[in-house]
């Protein structure tokens, strides 16, 4: 085993690996950009180096800088994580020239699997199941078209350098080809550095299955079994889990047999993935499963994200495997030996806006409470309370995993530890994870990898008014802190025992009446209460109720509406207050009642803004150009993320105020058009 690997990556896979060296008595050395000095990855490890600027490739890019770190170190190894490097080829050839281990597969391996066209041709070959497509090198426009036309809509436009759901395009008439093509090519390009792309069939309405690879130096090869990822929004994953509950018995022994197949064409060592699109109308899903039902996707040539998922099925730890494997040793365990146990789900807390079309956040986390880990509960973060989500890397603020006996009793789980989280300061995607996992399509396992995108307004409703109990509930959560706080401020006072020393509302033979108002997106709610100590009177906005015997007591409320009992997740903070009933949590913003809030700016303004913090990545037009509503004016990239912004309406671009490459704000101005007729 090493006495000292680096750690060539950031966030909570940094820190993830980091755990499992500790516990293996293996020192570790952390490398970071200038953006992430204070990262929790940098505080873990024994060791960390700096490699340069914030952007990835002024830094976790750097190969030559990382390489440098690891031999001033004295690291034996190192693990790429995955991202970044971690399926360069070229990167693991220096890092093996360089005297040092590379924790992951052969380079030979990689570049046969970092193309998608060749690994397509390469599986075929092999007798692995791949979908009908084009994988040539010829990249022409007007050949493309011609394959494409031969192939039949819809077809999908895939990077062959790339994964994550980057540079991936569904076209489903001629006509769509070409602008199409233009904006993969363009992503994928940006995003891996090569715009080469295949086509291939696109299958309507599949199931998307991973299978866990896993082989070491002396020709042994297994794998740990299935995950299911079909729950995926724009080809992201949203939720993993496994066992998949679609998969028959002969279904998954087929899968596995051919996955272990692809991980023996490219000669495999390490810890990788085969990916598969499973046609659920398609033969051979039934006693009969054949590989007709089934068809390759690629092979991920590192640690997936997903992976708990399979630690909490299998009882293993990947990351010690491929610590071990990568030092020499065999395989722990023959195929026969590897056994599953319950039923495990993963989610992704992410710092975005679903609302706003999930547009990544950035931003100080002023509040973060995660469930504490449990035999049922595990979360991988690499962030703390006070951290800040930069705009140079994913968003992702914390993986939350679960693990009960079934799958029922892992979404309930699910459910719960979804509720005991807290983010406060940039947006975050729990409401809609909550939605999801309650969602028929989910509970009843019959999502396919299209359904979020088709039917997205099913999981994400118009926001409901909130009820007379949830109105009363944060009312009365503030009313509680209030007093709370008011007993706090007298025992500081001179008298403290003096009732003028209590601001509590308190007047001559009865309690005052203090007005509340309580601001829910766009909608005020004015509330004239009388009480004090749980018990008042609510009356304002059609409601007239009696609350009674409330008590706000470790971050839960409950109280008695007109005589109904009811129970909340509750925080009453300075300027909002935060409820969840179980099923649904709701914000109310605190509002001065004599406040008056100017309108807002309307929406035709002719201001084009940032709709986050981020890069420009293209300037189409120029001062003067005349322009179409919807036409394209710039190209903006956060977070892994391209996003095009269009003209609001027809006109004439008066001022362009940024060039491409420049990084800005949030709601920052980046051109005009002139006003309106």
């Amino acid at each position: 085993m090493f006495d000292t690997i680096l750690i060539a990556n950031r966030g909570e896979i940094a820190c993830r690996i980091i755990r499992t060296a500790r516990r293996l008595g293996v020192r570790t050395v952390a490398v970071y950009s200038d953006a992430d000095a204070d990262a929790q990855h940098v505080r873990l490890a024994d060791e960390a180096w700096p490699i340069g600027g914030p952007r990835p490739q002024d830094s976790y890019l750097r190969g030559d800088a990382i390489l440098e770190a690891a031999r001033a170190s004295g690291a034996q190894a190192i693990h790429p994580g995955y991202g970044f490097l971690s399926e360069n080829a070229d990167f693991a050839d220096a890092v093996e020239a360089a005297g040092l281990a590379f924790i992951g597969p052969p380079s030979a391996s990689m570049r046969r699997m970092g193309s998608k066209a060749g690994a397509k041709d390469l599986m075929a070959a092999a007798g692995v199941p791949v979908v009908p497509g084009y994988t040539g090198e010829d990249q022409s426009p007007a050949l493309l078209a011609r394959e494409a036309d031969w192939i039949g809509y819809p077809l999908m436009i895939k990077a062959a350098h790339g994964g994550g759901g980057k540079g991936m395009r569904i076209v489903r008439s001629a006509a769509e080809f070409l602008p199409s093509l233009e904006s993969c090519q363009r992503e994928a390009g940006n995003a891996f550095g090569r715009d080469r792309v295949l086509l291939e069939r696109y299958i309507e309405s599949p199931r998307h299955i991973e299978i866990q690879v896993f082989g070491d130096r002396h020709g042994h090869v297994i794998h740990l079994a299935e995950r299911e990822c079909s729950a995926q929004r724009r080809y992201q994953k949203v939720l993993e889990e496994s066992p998949s509950p679609f998969l028959t018995p002969a279904l998954r022994t087929a899968m596995g047999e051919a996955a272990v197949l692809a991980a023996r064409a490219i000669d495999y060592v390490n810890a990788g993935t085969v990916e598969f699109i499973v046609d659920p109308a398609g033969p051979g899903t039934g006693s009969d499963a054949g590989n007709n039902a089934f068809f390759f996707m690629e092979i991920n040539t590192r640690l997936q994200v997903e992976h708990p998922v399979t630690e909490l099925v299998t009882g293993l730890d990947l990351v010690e495997w491929q610590l071990r494997v990568a030092a020499g040793e065999p395989l722990p365990l023959a195929q026969d030996a590897v056994a599953q146990h319950g039923h495990a789900i993963e989610v992704r807390l992410y710092a975005e806006d679903p609302d706003a079309g999930f547009l990544p956040g950035s931003g100080r986390l002023t509040r973060l409470r995660l469930p504490p880990p449990s035999a049922h509960v595990r979360v991988d973060s690499g962030v703390v309370e006070g951290d800040t989500v930069t705009i140079f890397y994913d968003p992702m603020i914390a993986k939350l995993i679960v693990h009960d006996a079934d799958r029922p009793a892992a979404l309930a789980r699910l459910r719960e530890a979804l509720a005991a989280c807290e983010i406060e300061g940039p947006k975050s995607n729990i409401a809609f994870l909550e939605q999801l996992v309650r969602h028929p399509a989910v509970v009843e396992a019959s999502i396919d990898t299209g359904y979020l995108d088709r039917h997205l307004d099913e999981v994400l409703p118009p926001p409901a008014p909130p009820s007379t109990a949830e109105l009363a509930a944060a009312a009365t959560a503030t009313l509680l802190q209030q007093e709370s706080d008011a007993r706090d401020a007298a025992t500081r006072a001179p008298d403290p025992h003096s009732p003028w020393a209590i601001a509590d509302g308190w007047r001559l033979g009865h309690a005052g009446e203090r007005l509340l108002v309580l601001q829910q997106r766009d909608t005020r709610h004015e509330l004239h209460a009388r009480g004090l100590d749980g018990n008042y009177r609510l009356r304002g906005d059609g409601v007239d109720v009696r609350v009674d015997g409330a008590r706000l007591q470790g971050g839960m409320l409950s109280l008695r509406v007109d005589g109904v009992g009811h129970r909340f997740r509750a925080r009453a903070a300075g300027d909002h207050v935060s409820l969840h009933d179980g099923q649904r949590r709701s914000r109310f913003e605190r509002v001065a009642p004599f406040r008056s809030d100017a309108a807002a700016e309307g929406a035709g303004d002719g201001r084009i803004r940032a709709p986050m913090p981020g890069r420009v990545v293209l300037v189409k037009v120029a001062a003067g150009d005349s322009v179409a509503e919807g036409q394209e004016l710039l190209v903006m990239e956060a977070m892994k993320m391209e996003l095009a912004l269009r003209a609001p309406r027809a006109g004439t671009i008066a001022e362009v105020r940024v060039e491409a490459g420049a990084f800005v704000d949030s709601d920052a101005v980046l051109a005009t058009l002139d006003e309106a007729p």
